[in-house]
């Protein structure tokens, strides 16, 4: 998937848990978004009157706080001459270490992985993530078609977001033929209006689902058999064909049965990440297994393999528990980097002071830099264009890559051996 897909849902989950967790002692946290069209020049303007606005707090350490603040996010606008094309997210403000006096003022930009349409300042006592946790909900669409014999309707699902794009009569003549007409000519003729009838649904539906690059899937349903036959005898583009999901009974084609096969797919929508996950350790374990010499887990390894350029697919665990730290020697100046998986780095923070230089032998080591090894990973394999796939450990085939194979695994464009 593109950075569009697991890479960036983990990000900017991870992302949004860091920001929920925080709480100002009063209204001290700032949360600002800017859609693409404003001009940074206003957003200034306005937080400019804000600071203004800011004086007339009581409290002496809110009044400072709120005003640091403000004075931080003009200073990180001045970065940007234009909104980016999605828009800017800036939340800043002093989040308390411990007891009264120990807040450190923390500013965290986001490029939204969507276009955002409202300009929005708020100064309250936690972040306000909500735009961007819809986001997170509605980055996979699904397609839905209903069917019967009076006509179809097409809708799509983008997250929370249902929207009815066409509905359109069938055409098809009644059950009960005209006077004068024979039996056979009536069902030739009715035939007939089906397959013109399938062809015009079919038609809509590579119109509006085709160019849909999140497309997770085609929801089919209806009244009575006409779904089942539409199933078989459809003219739908190929890969729409293959994206057919469930097909179920409603009573109604239209807004009501639009209704009813998302609320009776539910479960479905919500499987449809955990089977992707599942194929994709599925095809690691089958390279593996049949031991094609194309498939590799470790960190060293996977690491070697990144370097050579020969990965195909990485696949990391959500649940990889590991850093990566730099360090730096006040002596002899040498810099290392060091992998610390679980809780070795506490261990290893707790006896930093016993750390040994290889260059020297002093010991005088300082922790420089800590960086989670799968964003390490996953921007090596990102700058040569390579896949990358966040795997929850919430499947069988995602809790066996973290414990069996520590949460690092790759599949290769060719044998490494």
């Amino acid at each position: 998937m593109s950075e569009r897909g697991s890479l960036s849902r983990f990000r900017l989950r991870r992302a949004l848990d860091n920001l929920s967790s925080k709480e100002g002692r009063g209204t001290e946290l700032i949360s600002l978004y800017v859609p693409p069209d404003r001009q940074i020049s206003d957003v200034t303007n306005n937080l400019r009157q804000e600071y203004g606005t800011a004086s007339n707090i009581k409290s002496t350490t809110t009044r400072k706080h709120v005003q640091d603040a403000i004075v931080k996010v003009i200073q990180r606008l001045k970065l940007f001459k234009q909104p980016p094309p999605n828009g800017l997210i800036i939340f800043c403000g002093a989040v308390p270490r411990g007891p009264p006096g120990s807040e450190v003022m923390e500013i965290y930009s986001i490029i939204p992985p969507e276009p955002i349409s409202t300009y929005l300042y708020r100064c309250d006592s936690r972040f306000h993530t909500d735009i961007l946790e819809n986001m997170l909900r509605e980055e996979e669409s699904y397609g839905i078609i209903l069917v019967d014999t009076s006509g179809a309707t097409l809708g799509v699902l983008r997250g929370r977001r249902l929207e009815i794009v066409r509905e359109i009569t069938s055409g098809i003549p009644g059950k009960h033929r005209a006077g004068g007409q024979s039996a056979r000519r009536f069902e030739r003729l009715r035939e007939m209006g089906v397959n013109a009838f399938f062809g015009r649904v079919s038609e809509y539906a590579d119109e509006i689902f085709l160019h849909l690059d999140d497309l997770k899937g085609i929801l089919l349903g209806g009244p009575g058999p006409t779904k089942h036959e539409f199933q078989d005898k459809n003219k739908m583009h190929y890969t729409l064909k293959k994206q057919i999901l469930v097909t179920l009974d409603t009573a109604y084609i239209g807004e009501q049965g639009v209704k009813e096969i998302v609320e009776r797919s539910s479960e479905t929508i919500r499987r449809v990440r955990y089977i992707e996950e599942k194929e994709l350790v599925q095809s690691f374990l089958y390279e593996l297994g049949h031991d094609t010499g194309m498939s590799v887990y470790g960190y060293d390894e996977v690491l070697n393999s990144l370097d050579q350029g020969v990965v195909k697919i990485l696949l990391l665990s959500e649940g990889l528990d590991a850093k990566g730290v730099d360090l730096s020697c006040s002596v002899c100046g040498k810099q290392s980097t060091r992998t610390l998986f679980g809780p070795d780095l506490l261990k290893f923070e707790e006896n930093l002071n016993k750390e040994i230089c290889t260059e020297c032998g002093s010991t005088s080591l300082s922790l420089t830099q800590e960086r989670d090894l799968l964003d390490i990973l996953a921007d090596l394999a990102e700058e040569k264009g390579i896949d990358v796939e966040v795997i929850s450990t919430e499947t069988e085939e995602g809790s066996m890559l973290l414990r069996s194979f520590g949460g690092i695994a790759a599949v290769l464009h060719f044998a490494s051996r």
